[in-house]
């Protein structure tokens, strides 16, 4: 990355000018190498003179001047092609301004990347887990679960991007009370379309699409589950509804760009063994008491657990807590995840405090674990927000929101906020076909740069190999308008860098408008395709090239389509 080599570079000088005296004997800092907040300072900043000023009064008690540090490190740096000029500023920041020479080769490289542009080595391979909009397989996915999977799956493409190996995971909740409701639901539908009058069970499922599923098992079996004992066909429904509710689930994610590597049943924890397996390796470590005829996870011992939680009830059933801790139990013991982010809804938060508990009672870190949290979403059309309830029957599912507007105006929309803040997604914006609608400008702006390049292969320049003179045309790129593109182009390793610190992708939406912007500009202020200057064109068709390749990687990150024409 370019921060870390400026910061090698000013590593060597503070070593060099502690060699020949410059500067007294004292343990060097880290350098932090910084974005200045006003681009005209520079293109990167370090405040390292202040800190060693800092760590020079504590090894002779001397004043120490930390314009003079920043001086003797400036007198001390190496030659190098990345950095072009340097300039003291304030009390003793250092700020450093990229060579033009430098940034002009970085064209050439950014085509040569490709796929990979971008990619940095942070994860090391370390096998992370993200686990995203996991739901009670009960219905369809109603649209406030968008925002779990488009941030989980987006998030996945980060760290793979940033060198971590990456599953993502769909947890089924098919072990739970909600379960057994939904299995009696689909029970009295089947028998109303017989005739029965059947009622629905306390807290049904009240929604149409009970009877679409019914009438599924009805195309399937016919009548044979009529004449059978209720409680035997309700269980059989279990298995037969959650067949059909996965299935459609598998195509509404896909509606939405999302892939699995693996759908974790719930069920399975209990019928394998795991709930009972997972909490004896808990009372092996003294992690569990008995109370009141239950069992109890002894959470207060741990911070920000005011009291311990029952996981076995006294009349022997295991309650939630007791499946949660089996299935993390299963996450980093038996599959040996280094690390495992859920994607949870802002009203699970009170949860979170036990799970780091859980975590600590296995002897892990728990900081290997991150609830990752998201707001709610408000749907907006006509100025008026659509309201939600999947328990009253009134269902707006995934599915219904990408059939109006698309999945990639989903994806995109969805992505435009941290994941903490309360998202308004505006339904009439999301299909203008105007700069206004933030999607749209972006995969305009590639479809632009893709028509750009057509439009000069029919006029006889060659753009899809390198010229041969191409390292010395680049030269020519020195309009401002030019070396600022080259520098956006550049920043996509600190976004995606960024977007791992945070956990949070939404960075990426914002750098691709600037992106596109950027580009825009220079398309402006550059005339691209100029029979008269035709090495200049031929710079200048490298530096479109290199815009598309960065632009269609940001995009194919946050899971949106990189058209070649609108």
């Amino acid at each position: 990355m370019i921060r870390d080599s400026l910061r090698a570079l000013v590593h060597a000088a503070l070593q060099a000018a502690q060699d020949d005296g410059s500067l007294p004997s004292f343990e060097l800092p880290t350098v932090e190498i910084q974005r200045p907040k006003q681009a005209e300072h520079g293109d990167y900043s370090t405040n390292v003179a202040l800190v060693a000023a800092a760590l020079v009064r504590k090894v002779d008690n001397a004043k120490a001047n930390p314009r003079q540090i920043a001086q003797a490190i400036v007198d001390h740096l190496p030659p190098s092609t990345i950095l072009g000029s340097t300039e003291l500023a304030g009390p003793g920041f250092i700020n450093l301004r990229l060579s033009d020479q430098w940034l002009q080769q970085q064209v050439l490289a950014t085509i040569a990347a490709g796929d990979s542009v971008g990619n940095i080595d942070r994860g090391q391979g370390q096998r992370w887990q993200v686990e995203y909009l996991s739901a009670n397989p009960t219905g369809p996915v109603h649209y406030g679960g968008a925002r779990n999977g488009v941030l989980g799956d987006a998030l996945a493409n980060v760290l793979e991007a940033a060198g971590y190996s990456v599953q993502r995971e769909f947890y089924i909740n098919d072990g739970g009370n909600q379960f057994n409701i939904f299995a009696a639901t689909l029970y009295a539908r089947y028998m109303q379309q017989f005739g029965h009058d059947e009622p629905l069970p306390d807290q049904g499922y009240p929604g149409d699409y009970m009877i679409d599923y019914a009438k599924r098992i009805i195309e399937q079996a016919g009548d044979r589950f009529v004449a059978q004992p209720k409680d035997e066909v309700i269980q059989q429904f279990k298995a037969l509804g959650r067949e059909i509710v996965l299935e459609d689930l598998h195509e509404e994610v896909r509606a939405i760009g999302i892939e699995y590597d693996n759908w974790f049943s719930e069920q399975s924890l209990y019928d394998e063994g795991l709930v009972e397996q997972a909490l004896d390796y808990l009372d092996q470590r003294g992690e569990l008491i008995r109370r009141d005829g239950a069992i109890w996870f002894e959470a207060s011992k741990y911070p920000k657990n005011e009291k311990d939680e029952v996981v076995v009830r006294s009349n022997g059933v295991p309650t939630y807590l007791a499946s949660d801790i089996a299935y993390h139990y299963d996450k980093f013991i038996r599959r040996g995840f280094d690390h495992v982010v859920n994607v949870w809804a802002v009203d699970h938060q009170g949860h979170v405090p036990r799970m780091k508990a859980m975590m600590q009672a296995f002897g892990l870190d728990p900081e290997r674990l991150t609830i990752l949290m998201y707001d709610l979403v408000k749907l907006i059309r006509n100025g008026q927000e659509v309201k939600l309830s999947k328990r009253a029957g009134e269902i707006i599912t995934i599915r219904d929101v990408v059939d109006e507007v698309g999945a990639d105006a989903v994806r995109f929309n969805l992505l435009t906020r941290s994941p903490e803040s309360t998202l308004e997604f505006d339904l009439d914006l999301a299909v203008a076909q105007s700069n206004e609608n933030p999607v749209y400008y972006v995969q305009y702006s590639h479809a632009r740069i893709c028509s750009i390049l057509a439009r000069a292969a029919s006029e006889g320049f060659d753009t899809s190999e390198l010229p041969d003179n191409a390292s010395d045309i680049l030269d020519l790129l020195t309009h401002p308008a030019e070396l600022a593109l080259i520098r956006k182009l550049l920043e996509l390793e600190e976004q995606i860098e960024l977007a791992v610190e945070k956990l949070s992708p939404h960075n990426l939406t914002y750098y691709a408008i600037e992106l596109a912007r950027t580009f825009n500009a220079f398309y402006r202020d550059c005339k691209v395709v100029d029979a008269e200057h035709p090495d200049l064109s031929r710079a200048r068709l490298l530096l479109s090239r290199a815009s598309r390749v960065v632009l269609a990687k940001v995009l194919g990150l946050i899971g949106v389509r990189a058209p070649e024409s609108m």
